[in-house]
């Protein structure tokens, strides 16, 4: 991993050396790794030694009167290894003289007369501004991860979105068009025959990992950076469980966790959910110039792990209840159980039923809006299928890189499923075309997609296309979740009073009727999107959430 940058002192009079280093810890410890040498021959080694390491040095300082080679000579031949380090010598009174004809023989850019007391006033102004200067030419050396992969393959798309959705810094090198990255493969004796490629900064690259061999990976390298990639549960047993990590999930766990409640967020995929991946959200209360949704998510998240909540990486693959007790599957084969489950699982984008169209999807077709794939879409034409807001979201974000954004949408017009100021924001674009009465029939195209064919009001057509992202329809990810668990037709749940509307009580024997947001099985709440008939808005789904903690609460109290 990247270390700090490197301030060298340099004198043979160990009393003199020490105190330099001394002042220096203590005025620039926190962000420079302070390094000594006692001879001017030692500090030609450690710089040549730091070089071939990779290390940076901001600064040297050394005394003028050493024996072997001088404070000049030392600064002079320190040029070759670290041409932008700043040079500063160490004189008596008496050698100042000598120090002011070395400023341009050694390009030396300061001398200091002993003694330097008080370092307030003699030392530390000298070396801020030095360093100030030198730091607005550094760039520190990249502290994330170097990932092989290509751009128009399924397995490197979703690893980049994941990377993205949960704050990891990486450097992506497609072989295509980076020389490097054949380079970083030859390193580790690989080849392109298995990509992506992740490559950490130190041990073994992983070869096509799954999420979760990745998450754990960062947890495990960067634990303080990436507090929501655990792939493991800290307990056994806890208070609240969170099924989804979007909206409702994330108000749910700030409440749940802030007052009291032992809180554990099951997310598979990256705290936000399908509203963590709109790039920009307007109507959200407080935030009047707007906020993305991966900036409210990764607020949130912080938000709740402050107050105590978990979270991993982790997805659940069943769901069961015994004794009033609640037993979460998780997809590691480990189990965790709880006193009470709120589901907030949100729903997917409906995937277009078109022949062969699973062929292209994160090689040219993509589900959301792939944040990740704007920059690649740069002086491109991209096409948005859909025409509620997350789509008109999108198509404003894609504008800023693409040379035209085309909307592809069934409606006659954009006001019937978008909001209003969302509708005026397209038609100022003048890069955003809207086709109505246009859906896509076909998709064609070798190893990624290449063309579309559209049906509109002009007939049939093919269109050249290399991205399309879909937003059409919602469908909620239940399918894995117990059948006693009441479902309207959809699949979405049923809670509440919907319960009885639907006849869905049956199976319920408690002397109360089931709170507004639970489920048909005691101590099991929804939130969000997932539930039947859910507004689906992002504030909804956070007003859902922490009004669920409620209701847990009144659960858990009659336990």
């Amino acid at each position: 991993m990247a270390t700090k940058p490197i301030l060298l002192a340099v004198d043979d009079d160990t009393a003199v050396l020490e105190a330099v280093m001394q002042d220096m810890r203590r005025h620039y410890g926190a962000n420079f790794r302070i390094l000594r040498a006692a001879s001017g021959q030692a500090a030609l080694d450690t710089c040549k030694q730091l070089k071939e390491r990779g290390d940076a040095v901001a600064l040297i300082l050394s005394d003028q009167r050493m024996p072997g080679m001088t404070g000049v000579d030392l600064l002079e031949r320190s040029i070759q290894v670290y041409p932008d380090a700043k040079r500063v010598l160490l004189t008596a009174y008496a050698d100042t003289e000598a120090a002011i004809k070395a400023i341009n023989a050694a390009k030396i850019h300061y001398y200091l007369n002993k003694p330097w007391d008080p370092p307030e006033e003699k030392l530390y102004p000298v070396l801020d501004d030095l360093l100030e200067a030198w730091g607005e030419g550094y760039k520190p050396p990249f502290d994330g991860l170097r990932i092989v992969g290509v751009r128009w393959a399924q397995r490197d798309h979703l690893m980049r979105d994941f990377l993205s959705r949960n704050h990891v810094p990486y450097v992506w090198l497609d072989p295509a068009d980076t020389p490097d990255a054949i380079a970083e493969l030859e390193k580790y004796q690989l080849n392109d025959s298995k990509l992506p490629v992740v490559m950490f900064p130190t041990g073994e690259p992983l070869i096509q990992p799954s999420q979760t061999e990745l998450a754990s990976r960062i947890g495990q390298f960067w634990p303080s950076k990436t507090g929501g990639l655990s792939v493991q549960a800290a307990r056994e047993f806890y208070d609240l469980i969170v099924l989804g990590g979007g909206p409702a999930g994330l108000g749910a766990a700030v409440y749940g966790a802030s007052e009291g409640l032992r809180t554990l967020v099951v997310e598979p995929e990256a705290p936000g959910g399908q509203a963590g991946s709109s790039s920009k959200i307007e109507n959200y209360l407080g935030f009047p110039a707007g906020v993305s949704g991966a900036d409210l998510a990764r607020r949130a998240f912080v938000q709740a792990t402050r107050f105590g909540a978990e979270f991993v990486t982790q997805r659940g693959t069943a769901l069961r209840s015994e004794n009033k007790y609640h037993f979460v599957k998780l997809a590691d084969d480990r189990e965790v159980s709880c006193y009470s489950v709120l589901i907030a699982l949100g729903v997917d984008y409906t995937k277009l039923e078109i022949p062969g169209i699973e062929k292209f999807t994160g090689a040219g077709v993509y589900y959301g809006a792939a944040m990740t794939e704007a920059m690649s879409c740069t002086a491109e034409e991209v096409f948005i299928v859909g025409g509620a807001n997350s789509a008109g979201q999108a198509a404003m974000y894609f504008a800023n890189y693409a040379s035209k954004v085309t909307m592809l949408i069934r409606a006659s017009s954009l006001e019937k499923g978008m909001s209003k100021y969302l509708v005026d924001q397209i038609c100022q674009r003048p890069n955003i075309v809207v086709e109505t009465n246009t859906e896509v029939i076909g998709v064609d195209g070798e190893e990624r997609l290449s063309c579309i064919r559209l049906r509109g009001p002009g007939g049939e057509r093919m269109q050249s296309a290399t991205s399309m992202f879909i937003f059409i329809g919602a469908a909620p990810k239940t399918e894995w979740l117990p059948s006693e668990l009441a479902r309207d037709s959809r699949g979405f749940l049923l809670t509440g009073p919907q319960l009885k509307a639907h006849d869905a009580l049956g199976n319920w024997h408690e002397d109360r009727q089931p709170f507004l947001l639970e489920c048909n099985v005691p101590g099991i709440f929804a939130a969000g999107d997932v539930r039947s008939d859910s507004v689906k808005r992002v504030a909804s789904a956070v007003g859902q959430g922490s009004m669920a903690v409620q209701f847990i609460h009144q659960y858990l109290a009659k336990l």
